[in-house]
């Protein structure tokens, strides 16, 4: 497993637990790392596309930019006061994933009040249903066109760092 999909897996972890218990929000995030090091990290919402189109552009921006690794997070609600935080972190040369899981407990405000630790499992990669986005897409020439002008009106407002190896 690369370096930078540990390192991933480590930064997701306290991302979510500032959001969540800084600010009360828990978005659905993507982020990818390539060879570099290059960090790109945004919220998938802000997409607003159907479930295929939206793998589809997430296919093209791991090709495009060469990731290494990428990860995938959400939130799963099991009541209205008891949910989870969890994510995926692929590698791109890994036969396996790594899976984190954090127990988020909320008041009955619906205001987050704790985040146990991230769980951290690895787990067979074909197991993750997204991920697959390594695996080439073919994309018509206009739908090329789509997703490279969607990225370039994207990138200016997503966090673009570079990761320290």
């Amino acid at each position: 497993m690369h370096l930078f999909a540990e390192n991933l897996a480590v930064e997701l972890s306290s991302y979510y637990r500032n959001l969540a218990l800084g600010h009360g929000v828990i978005p659905k995030v993507f982020t990818l790392v390539n060879g570099a090091g290059d960090q790109y990290l945004f919220f998938i919402d802000d997409l607003r596309m159907d479930q295929d189109e939206e793998n589809q552009f997430l296919a093209y921006i791991v090709q495009e930019h060469e990731a290494v690794c990428y990860a995938r997070g959400t939130l799963v609600i099991l009541e209205k006061t008891q949910q989870l935080i969890e994510f995926a972190v692929i590698d791109q040369d890994d036969a396996e994933a790594i899976v984190c899981s954090a127990q988020l407990t909320r008041d009955l405000d619906d205001k987050p009040v704790g985040l146990s630790e991230f769980e951290k499992t690895l787990a067979p990669k074909k197991t993750i249903f997204f991920s697959g986005l390594f695996e080439p897409i073919e994309l018509s020439e206009d739908k090329a066109e789509e997703f490279e002008g969607l990225w370039d009106v994207m990138k200016p407002k997503i966090l673009h760092r570079t990761m320290g190896i």
